[in-house]
């Protein structure tokens, strides 16, 4: 038996349902269940469904590295950390910058000085205080910037890897999305290897489409059996497009990281 557990965003999947409903035939299938923004959804009716929710957006709005848009993002976040509260979710996920409906950043950034590097630690260490004060997990997560996201600074695992690393804290880990990483960065095993204690979250879609594991390049079986061997105890997360029915998709994510 898998080490880890699974769970599904429910913005990429059953998209002809409500987010409500989507929510519920997540849940109905045994997964958890992720959100993204929660500015735009129906707490109270998301807490009725019962699910077991393991991540959600931590922020609305701010970067990491701008004075008056730190202080925006620890408004948001201490605002996404009463909505977590409500949902009883663990992880609150955050990006290098606010990105906008688009998944692109507000502010591209081309060059990140070391100037930006440490008063993105400095923002991350607030960030980890006022997560471990709640009880809960901020976590970083990498992106690519060749297909999704151009212009995000922080973008790379190795990127959120030494920030989370540098941070030290219990309240700040990684969420390694390992779409991201293989057009990022690749030999995806060892980087999972290397990160190690760091993560706090994993996400998968295959390449190229971001679609359910099976439907591309990576070897998603190799992945689960060495998450397997490193004893990964967190949360293994689906957040990718269904090519066909979602249904299937769903079982065949679960059937790549069942052991």
């Amino acid at each position: 038996m898998a080490s880890y557990s699974l769970s599904v965003c429910a913005e990429m999947v059953f998209l002809d349902l409500t987010l409500v409903e989507r929510v519920q035939r997540i849940h109905q299938m045994g997964f958890g269940v992720e959100i993204w923004s929660w500015a735009n959804k129906d707490i109270d009716a998301l807490a009725a469904t019962g699910a077991r929710f393991t991540s959600m957006t931590g922020y609305l709005s701010g970067n990491l590295t701008d004075d008056a848009q730190i202080e925006a993002l620890l408004s948001s976040a201490q605002e996404s950390l009463a909505v977590a509260q409500q949902l009883n979710c663990p992880g609150l996920n955050l990006h290098g910058t606010g990105l906008d409906d688009q998944g692109l950043p507000v502010t591209p950034v081309a060059v990140v000085s070391g100037a930006m590097w440490l008063k993105a630690g400095e923002t991350l260490r607030q960030l980890a205080a006022m997560g471990e004060k709640a009880g809960k997990v901020f976590t970083l997560e990498n992106l690519n910037t060749a297909v999704d996201h151009s212009g995000t600074p922080f973008a790379k695992a190795s990127d959120t890897l030494a920030l989370v690393e540098a941070v030290n804290r219990p309240g700040l880990k990684m969420n390694l999305d390992l779409y991201h990483a293989q057009i990022g960065e690749g030999n995806l095993i060892e980087l999972l290897q290397r990160s190690g204690a760091a993560i706090g979250e994993i996400q998968v879609a295959d390449v190229p489409g971001r679609f359910q594991p099976g439907t591309g390049e990576i070897n998603y079986r190799a992945i689960a059996r060495a998450l397997n061997a490193m004893d990964y105890r967190g949360v293994v997360a689906l957040e990718g497009w269904a090519q066909g029915d979602s249904v299937a998709a769903l079982e065949q994510f679960r059937d790549h990281f069942t052991l």
